[in-house]
């Protein structure tokens, strides 16, 4: 069975396990104090050009953006998103858990525009019953967002413009940030993101790690006793040395970046497959997601050979499937795909 359905069903890239297996006899402190979790925080601080950067290390995705969400609003204000965004859609009502509402607004292929947030706040401040409402208090976008598509750094800095002017902060959900930043249409870099952004994370999870983001606030402005409301939140392992040794493998010669260059190659060859075989997309994704449409009649054929996620209805005979590769997708996984296609569609 082939297997395209997510960037997360494989255990760790093979630099990052020998890391694993060569520091596990050795005793190191917890909760992030272990000279490993030191060395990973120097080495993101320098790929991001922030030497003042706040680093906290977090065992997943949705805990990061629960925690990031909570510690940076008050207790009166939410936070703006996409209506298809990650936090809107596949966290389960998390942010919402947390006493903040997601404000949800329509977007483009997954992207808010800094026009549509800014309209959003000249309505809510020009409503004199604003005192008993939600207070827009942070913005939340994604790189690359859930459809795979890319902020440009023009559109990125337009919507920090309109949170300067409101006092919000901003966000971004670097889940899949490598292949983001590795991608051909990509304007933005590591330290371009965090110049512009409040706070950010870099997903490991999905990026060749076993687990574990890396929550980075880049104003000084890291809550203070963060660790504590990280903890009581549960999103802290006292076993840290895990994420720490992660990302100091994958902040080890440029191994993050390799690996989402890896991902994004791979998947412009499983798109071009896909076209080749007569098959249109949902949207054109630069990065490492691909959303071909299919007829559900050939879909329940390729799911016999092939596991790929259900993405969306697109009509009453046709499906939109998500495909994704990761650092184990190999050649061959392409060219067996292209073999499958050709069977199902001939």
């Amino acid at each position: 069975m082939l297997h395209l359905e997510s960037d997360y069903n494989t255990g760790a890239h093979p630099e990052v396990i020998k890391k694993l297996a060569e520091t596990n006899a050795e005793v190191l402190s917890g909760y992030g104090t272990d000279k490993y979790s030191e060395a990973a925080r120097a080495k993101i601080r320098a790929a991001c050009e922030c030497p003042d950067a706040e680093i906290v290390f977090i065992s997943g995705g949705t805990q990061t953006n629960a925690v990031a969400i909570a510690l940076s609003l008050a207790d009166y204000e939410g936070v703006i998103a996409a209506r298809t965004g990650h936090v809107s859609l596949h966290e389960a009502g998390a942010i919402e858990y947390t006493g903040h509402k997601v404000i949800e607004l329509t977007g483009t292929d997954g992207k808010l525009n800094a026009d549509t947030v800014r309209e959003y706040c000249e309505v809510f401040y020009a409503d004199e019953n604003r005192s008993m409402m939600v207070f827009p208090g942070m913005v939340y976008v994604s790189y690359p967002t859930e459809y795979g598509t890319l902020y440009s750094k023009a559109e990125l800095e337009a919507i920090a413009a309109v949170c300067r002017d409101y006092n919000m902060k901003l966000f971004l959900d670097g889940a899949r940030l490598g292949y983001g930043l590795m991608s051909r249409k990509s304007d933005l870099t590591l330290p371009d993101i965090a110049r512009i952004c409040d706070l950010f994370y870099i997903g490991g999870t999905k990026l060749g790690a076993l687990c574990g983001e890396a929550l980075v606030f880049t104003r000084n402005n890291m809550p203070p006793h963060a660790d504590g409301s990280i903890k009581r939140r549960g999103a802290m392992m006292s076993k840290s040395r895990v994420l720490g040794v992660q990302f100091d493998a994958l902040f080890t010669n440029d191994l993050y970046f390799r690996i989402g260059k890896h991902s994004v190659e791979l998947a412009e060859k499983m798109c071009s497959v896909f076209a080749r075989h007569g098959y249109k997309f949902l949207l054109q994704s630069p990065t490492n997601q691909q959303f071909p449409i299919i007829e559900n009649s050939l879909l329940a054929k390729l799911r016999e050979k092939v596991t790929v996620g259900f993405w969306e209805k697109y009509d009453d005979t046709h499906s939109v499937i998500r495909c994704a590769t990761c650092w184990s997708t190999t050649e061959a996984d392409i060219a067996e795909l292209d073999r499958i296609l050709g069977e199902i569609t001939s």
